[in-house]
């Protein structure tokens, strides 16, 4: 999703009443917030695919599968933090809010290229730093690309992944090969993404 900063400083509850009457999206950066904007049909194809795989594994269980609009907190001891992850996976029996989530065991982020910077370096920081999440998947919408972050002990370990490969996600055991990723989104007349 392509971003639009709007200067304003709000606490975090002032942040969670405003999101609730608000018709458009905001991301909370301590204090400050990020409108954010509509995304591509492969950004919305790619995310839907991977829901959908997701959630056949998760209904029914004790984890549930949210995509764009359940927000995940971050809240330590320098930063709290209120993203929109594309898919978001958590196993909290107790969640804290009916309007987000604090505990995911699982974050997806589909890139664009006006998020790229920010999804790579900023979200998989700040996401790192959730003590439950396991793993971070960054998908490129407009060139196959797939990368894995394995989270463990405050060590995060990258995975590629190119054409042919599958992902394993094991923190809801679902595998996906790439080219099921990309199967709504192929280029011009059906070539592949480069």
């Amino acid at each position: 999703m392509a971003l639009a900063t709007k200067r304003i400083r709000l606490s975090p509850e002032e942040y969670l009443e405003s999101e609730r009457s608000s018709d458009v999206k905001h991301e909370y950066n301590n204090g400050y917030v990020v409108a954010m904007v509509g995304a591509s049909r492969a950004h919305n194809l790619i995310a839907l695919t991977l829901a959908t795989e997701i959630r056949q594994c998760t209904r029914g269980g004790p984890c549930r599968t949210y995509m764009s609009d359940m927000k995940v907190r971050i809240h330590t001891g320098q930063d709290d933090l209120f993203y929109y992850p594309d898919i978001m996976v958590s196993c909290d029996e107790h969640p804290p809010s009916e309007y987000y989530e604090d505990k995911p065991i699982l974050i997806i982020e589909v890139l664009s290229p006006t998020t790229e910077t920010r999804d790579k370096l900023e979200k998989l920081s700040s996401y790192s730093k959730i003590p439950t999440l396991i793993e971070y998947l960054t998908v490129a919408q407009d060139r196959v690309e797939v990368n894995r972050y394995s989270v463990a002990e405050g060590t995060v370990s990258l995975t590629q992944y190119q054409e042919g490969d599958s992902v394993e996600l094991t923190s809801v055991g679902v595998t996906i090969s790439v080219k099921d990723i990309y199967a709504d989104v192929a280029g011009e007349a059906g070539a592949p993404l480069k």
